[in-house]
């Protein structure tokens, strides 16, 4: 493949993720005003949720077959279109069940897109564009509070926020059917007939300490880090009195700080440690939701949303990045695929359980509940260390 033409897949596999990025960007602003039109509770939000989660664990989980028989350019072409008619299904929802049922076909492209890409960018790129790669993430979930909030000021409706990323999906579906054959055909790279990777059964990934600390560790990180996206906005808007656009403003401060963190981390990684560079970003974390459960003077809580997304930043890539080194070659496929499952089952269920807090005991127990979730980050990711460590001197 030329220099050029691995440039243009590169820069394919980055929309890819600013797309990935913008529908979890849009729904923590357009919520509320969702709830209203459906008339529904605080806690609805989880059923969404859990079946956007069915279709990507279970997309997640099959997107080694799947890569095994389709080149990696069509599997993300059909789960751009997936996605693309999943929000198109959302804008045109007459009914709340109706909305909900096209949140399996968004998950489902969503966990396809995620899988595809990472496998891509794992097996021909190195550790700063995966940081790069997963910034792009952050670049589509900013937008998307500001795509939305813009969106409901004009007095358009959430609605129209949801028809135009569709579009915008359905267009980044056709380029990459029209790239398809540029991309690796199947069993190419990693995961391949004669890649070491193929010795290592799910089973005995599993059976490694360090994949099921791995796995704990990105359940409670993507849900941490969802919760923050999906109920910053409420809290805000509606528990503390700001303004629409300001409380809008400061969701995708918190999704353009992940952004800033994980360019730093791009840029950081030949530098640092992944353990030195886990550090500082959990520090921040904690420092952030502490901030926004405790603020000590008015608009604290602003700032503490922006730094906890800027300490967020760096944990998914780069535990990403320290996978093989982790678990070995061997089960490095298995181990991220695992990751990726219990990622999206942190990205429901933090939040939906939230939701249920929230109705029953108001939107304040949001912040102490994501400072409880930092803490619990941490002390998984010290255990996951430790439990490498002893796996090593074992070997």
């Amino acid at each position: 493949m030329t220099r050029r033409a691995n440039a243009a897949l590169l820069a394919l596999a980055y929309l890819g993720f600013v797309s990935l990025g913008l529908p979890d960007g849009l729904l923590g602003v357009a919520w509320p005003e969702m709830r209203a039109r459906f008339a529904l509770p605080q806690g609805a939000l989880g059923a969404l949720l859990a079946v956007t989660t069915s279709g990507y664990v279970a997309a997640s989980f099959a997107a080694g077959w799947l890569l095994r028989r389709l080149r990696i350019g069509d599997l993300l072409a059909l789960s751009c279109l997936a996605t693309a008619a999943s929000l198109v299904g959302y804008a045109s929802a007459s009914s709340w069940a109706e909305l909900v049922a096209f949140g399996s076909l968004a998950g489902l492209g969503a966990g396809a897109i995620d899988a595809g890409i990472n496998a891509y960018v794992a097996s021909h790129h190195g550790p700063r564009t995966v940081s790069w790669l997963h910034a792009c993430y952050g670049v589509g979930a900013a937008a998307g509070p500001a795509l939305m909030s813009a969106v409901l000021a004009r007095g358009q409706g959430w609605e129209r926020g949801y028809w135009l990323v569709g579009l915008a999906q359905l267009a980044l579906a056709g380029a990459f059917g029209a790239s398809h054959r540029a991309w690796p055909a199947p069993q190419s790279g990693p995961g391949g007939s004669d890649s070491p990777q193929a010795r290592a059964s799910l089973r005995d990934t599993l059976r490694l300490p360090a994949a099921r600390w791995g796995a704990a560790a990105f359940l409670v990180y993507t849900g941490l880090e969802a919760a923050a996206g999906a109920w910053s906005y409420s809290v805000l808007a509606v528990a503390r009195g700001f303004e629409m656009q300001t409380a809008a403003f400061w969701v995708s401060a918190f999704w353009a700080g992940l952004t800033a963190g994980r360019i730093a981390a791009g840029a950081l990684a030949n530098r640092l440690s992944a353990e030195s560079l886990l550090g500082l970003a959990l520090g921040g974390i904690a420092l952030g939701a502490l901030l926004v459960w405790l603020p000590p003077l008015r608009g604290a809580e602003l700032a503490g949303l922006a730094l906890l997304g800027l300490g967020a930043g760096p944990v998914f890539p780069t535990l990403i990045a320290a996978t093989p080194a982790r678990v070995g070659l061997a089960h490095a496929d298995n181990a991220v695929g695992v990751q990726i499952a219990f990622a999206a089952l942190g990205q429901s269920l933090l939040p939906a359980a939230l939701g249920i807090a929230a109705g029953a005991l108001g939107l304040e127990v949001v912040g102490p509940s994501l400072f409880a979730a930092a803490l619990a980050l941490g002390a998984i990711v010290l255990r996951l260390s430790r439990s490498v460590t002893r796996q090593v001197c074992l070997e």
